[in-house]
């Protein structure tokens, strides 16, 4: 019997099958209201709300397409399940079109019907959460692209917005994976400049023998391989802004001639006598410290003041733990799009442990574990053992006072695809300590060996 007190509306104009459907979907846990004909169905509809409408097409004058439409009309999340002897495929293709759920013909199975309602409804659950996350997500999205209502962040917004008025350089500094080039995109997009080209480039991807060509462009043959004129990435970026990701890693005869570009705003391409002018805003970032890097002599420092106009630090992970769980919504929402899963959620019990983390990788490793996880999942929500973390110390298989997720049990499961998980676990790591013997396995699992060689084929584990 289901528990959800979802209510039920039937409209039939035979009696006895009103009857009926309100005797068995009463001992399935719903609350039923019933109607006639159209026009009472109608006037219940306008006053109530109903989760679910079950309707007969044929009614009389008000047919059961008015009736779906009417539904429509008042609550556009009511599932509706159209029911006839009569339609015929024309009329079944219609009803869907109006935005029925689904269409049975009478006489119908009752298992079947069940089934359909249980369907539809848990996919209105789901339509429903997944309507409340996106709210949520929405308020925490800013700039349309970066997540977090961490006071640190909302710092942060505040001098995205200042800053992009000017045409004033600024530096972006933190640690790996925390997200600056977001900033630098938020500034631009919020600039004058924000139709003009936003070009990124990683200065510590780009050999030093070729950073001046990128950088500032070549003529024709003003070295080997030089086949043609190449534009550089400051005249790319001209009316628009550039962003210099990892600007700690350049050398220093290439920050020479980085001043000179900067601080007048021409640059000459290798090989040409002709300078060229440039109208651009420079964005840096850096995960070093570059005014330890001036003292040592590494960063100079008439270079490390005209980009350092304004400097914006961003948090690591670790000092904004209030922001993790919709960041991690976030890619959940991502990847399972991608994967084609329908996993909406991530365990309370998971978020917490997420939560005891520092996340060294930052965002960047954040997001790559919900990848991970997402792949790995067997459920449509994330359970702590799909987190695959190697990044909590906690053993492979957990005392039995840890093992249930209530949370998880709250929100709805598979059962059998969570037994069917903790199961291969247990044979794994049975398997792992025996070092693959498996008559001591199936001795650990206090099975004998036929059970195990069955379990092996069932969760198709090579052993």
């Amino acid at each position: 019997m289901s528990e959800n007190k979802y209510h039920i509306l039937v409209v039939d104009d035979e009696l006895s099958m009103r009857e009926f459907l309100e005797l068995m979907l009463g001992r399935e846990g719903y609350q039923v209201s019933s109607a006639e004909n159209g026009e009472e169905a109608i006037e219940l509809i306008e006053k109530n709300h109903y989760d679910l409408l079950l309707s007969d097409i044929r009614l009389g004058d008000i047919s059961g397409l008015d009736v779906l439409r009417a539904a429509k009309r008042q609550c556009p999340d009511t599932v509706v399940i159209m029911i006839s002897a009569f339609a015929t495929a024309e009329t079944a293709v219609e009803a869907m079109n109006e935005g029925a759920y689904d269409y049975l013909p009478k006489p119908f199975d009752n298992n079947e019907l069940k089934q359909t309602l249980t369907k539809a409804l848990e996919l209105k659950t789901l339509e429903q959460e997944k309507k409340h996350l996106g709210a949520d997500l929405e308020k925490n999205m800013h700039f349309n692209r970066i997540i977090g209502n961490n006071p640190k962040m909302l710092h942060i917004y505040e001098m995205i917005r200042q800053v992009a008025k000017s045409k004033i350089n600024v530096l972006v500094t933190g640690e790996s994976g925390t997200g600056k080039e977001l900033i630098a995109q938020a500034i631009h997009e919020q600039s004058e400049r924000k139709n003009a080209p936003f070009v990124a480039v990683n200065c510590g991807g780009i050999p030093e023998t070729l950073m001046e060509s990128e950088l500032f462009g070549h003529k024709k043959g003003a070295f080997t391989g030089a086949g043609a004129d190449k534009k550089g990435l400051f005249e790319i970026a001209d009316k628009g802004t550039l962003f210099l990701d990892e600007i700690g890693e350049i050398s220093i005869p290439i920050q020479v001639k980085m001043l000179r570009a900067v601080q007048e705003k021409i640059v000459r391409p290798v090989g040409s006598n002709e300078n060229i002018a440039v109208d651009i805003r420079i964005i840096s970032a850096t995960n070093k410290n570059l005014e330890e890097e001036v003292i040592e002599g590494n960063f100079r420092e008439d270079l490390f003041y005209r980009l350092n106009v304004v400097e914006i630090k961003v948090p690591p992970l670790r000092e904004r733990k209030d922001d993790l769980h919709a960041i991690a919504q976030h890619f959940l929402n991502i990847y399972s799009k991608e994967t084609g899963k329908e996993i909406s959620k991530i365990s309370s019990y998971a978020i917490d442990l997420l939560k005891k983390y520092d996340f060294p990788g930052n965002i960047r490793e954040l997001e790559n574990l919900i990848e991970r996880s997402v792949a790995l999942s067997n459920t449509n929500i994330i359970l702590p053992d799909s987190l695959a973390l190697s990044l909590h110390k906690r053993k492979n298989i957990r005392p039995q006072n840890e093992i249930m997720d209530t949370d998880v049990i709250a929100e709805g499961i598979s059962l059998d695809d969570v037994l069917a998980d903790m199961e291969r676990r247990y044979v794994q790591k049975a398997l792992e300590i025996s070092k693959g013997k498996k008559q001591k396995a199936a001795r650990l699992l206090g099975i004998n060996l036929r059970s195990l060689r069955y379990r092996l084929d069932k969760l198709g584990i090579e052993g």
